[in-house]
């Protein structure tokens, strides 16, 4: 009976050890290289990161940071990086350009992210006194694009001002040193600004006149290489977007802890964001709209609004998110 006894539990073991040696090894991670940004706009992946979202998926992401969306899309133009968080108006002129690319998904929409904060003691204190002034702008970016909108708006055109190229981060120094009278800009170095001049600071913005979005953006040859990769990394972010939903507090510890902010700033600009993974109409409108503005303003050599569709590939998010799929002006499949 010892002897039945102990070869069935020899067995046991031997099986045991067997399924142990032979299980299956968890499968590596797939490295990505994202190159985004430390604007709020950015919040999505930088609480997928931060939060285990993207290994969940099984994607090892590598950060390349940059302080706004047009160079973070040129790193991937460049092959340092394979995806990238970038504003729609870095995307138009990369596809005038002729550049390969495909948009994945909005990741946050914003109609009162971009405006014109100006100096009052440079004798602005309405919008039509903008007229004749030095504004500071970085070009071909939304708050150019938002500078022409906001101007015409006003009865005014670029013609009617002194365009002065600053980029973002430089804003305040520029204004701070009066070189420029007022300064076309986002978020954080708007609301920053606006602190520095305190009541010698007016703001100028139009919720009806412009609706930023920022995106997630590749380059096509990755993407249609690599749809399992996309689809990971939407499940990853729509992740993220519903943490940011239920956990807003956390997910503001986190932006200003990675972003190195003030809570009270990463808090006071809060609110101006839909964090939202989608593809709507709002994209293709506001694309279109640019598109006519850089023809028009001859920032482009070509004549002819493009067909923006064919640089939208919905087939990861219709997959992972369908009711996040809205843009019926899409017929086909990528």
């Amino acid at each position: 009976m010892f002897r039945v006894f102990f070869l069935l539990l020899m067995g046991l073991l031997v099986s045991s050890c067997n399924k142990h040696i032979f299980a299956k090894a968890p499968s590596p991670l797939k490295k990505i290289t994202i190159a985004y940004t430390f604007q709020p706009q950015s919040t999505l992946i930088h609480v997928a990161k931060e939060k285990g979202f993207f290994a969940e998926e099984g994607l090892e992401v590598v950060p390349l940071m940059h302080q706004y969306g047009k160079t973070a899309l040129r790193s991937v133009l460049e092959n340092e990086a394979d995806l990238a968080t970038v504003a729609e108006t870095p995307l138009l002129f990369s596809i005038l350009n002729d550049d390969k690319i495909f948009i994945l998904s909005t990741i946050v929409a914003s109609s009162q992210n971009s405006a014109i904060i100006a100096r009052k003691d440079a004798g602005i204190s309405k919008a039509h006194h903008l007229k004749g002034k030095k504004i500071g702008v970085t070009p071909l970016t939304t708050g150019d694009f938002f500078l022409d909108s906001l101007l015409i708006a006003n009865g005014m055109t670029r013609k009617d001002i002194i365009p002065v190229p600053v980029l973002p981060d430089d804003m305040e120094e520029a204004l701070k040193l009066k070189k420029i009278d007022a300064a076309s800009t986002w978020n954080y170095p708007l609301t920053q600004i606006k602190h520095l001049l305190g009541d010698n600071g007016i703001l100028f913005f139009d919720e009806d006149i412009y609706t930023e979005t920022f995106n997630l953006a590749s380059k096509q040859d990755f993407v249609t290489k690599n749809p399992e990769i996309i689809k990971q990394l939407i499940r990853a972010v729509v992740k993220a977007q519903e943490f940011v939903k239920n956990h807003p507090k956390e997910a503001q510890e986190i932006m200003a802890r990675v972003t190195n902010k003030t809570p009270e700033l990463i808090k006071e600009v809060w609110n101006s964001f839909s964090f939202n993974v989608t593809l709507d109409q709002t994209i293709l409108i506001t694309l279109e709209d640019e598109a006519r503005w850089a023809i028009k303003n001859k920032l482009t050599d070509k004549t002819k609004v493009p067909d923006f569709k064919k640089f939208i590939y919905a087939d990861a998010l219709k997959s992972v998110s369908p009711s996040a799929y809205k843009l019926n002006r899409v017929e086909n499949e990528n």
